[in-house]
């Protein structure tokens, strides 16, 4: 359930990168993810958040675990709201709504999932935070991260 919680989290503070003016400036970003209920947990990373990554970051695209939909994807003016599911490649979609606010350089989401752990469903909250720190990303190291 953390990895489904986490991911779907990331997936879904993941705008059109086409647009003139990404909602988001691309850049060295530090994202705090974490699971508010029924069991909390918290995991910040630096990552690399280049223009073409915008969409992906902010927007609620799949990642490689899950596969997300969303109907409901409204990304303007500041405020985020989406509402769909999750799946991973042999599950039941998982019911996913969330809802934040964005600037160039910050985001914050809340979002509630309603997993299912061994027939129950169990409702989860979880939060990313997310602000920009740099302009540029640092190198990559010798083994590529």
């Amino acid at each position: 359930m953390r990895l489904m919680t986490s991911a779907l989290l990331v997936a879904a503070v993941a705008l059109p990168a086409a647009a003139a003016q990404t909602p988001i400036a691309p850049g060295y970003w530090e994202t705090t993810s974490q699971i508010i209920s029924p069991l909390p947990t918290k995991k910040t990373e630096k990552r690399c958040i280049r223009e073409e990554d915008v969409e992906k970051f902010i927007g609620g695209a799949p990642n490689r675990h899950y596969t997300c939909t969303y109907p409901t994807r409204e990304i303007s003016g500041g405020k985020i709201r989406l509402v769909g599911s999750c799946k991973t490649k042999n599950s039941a979609p998982v019911p996913i709504s969330g809802e934040g606010v964005y600037t160039r350089d910050s985001l914050r989401l809340d979002a509630r999932v309603r997993a299912k752990l061994g027939g129950l469903t169990v409702p989860v909250h979880a939060r990313t935070i997310a602000k920009r720190i740099g302009d540029a990303c640092p190198a990559p190291t010798a083994d590529g991260k």
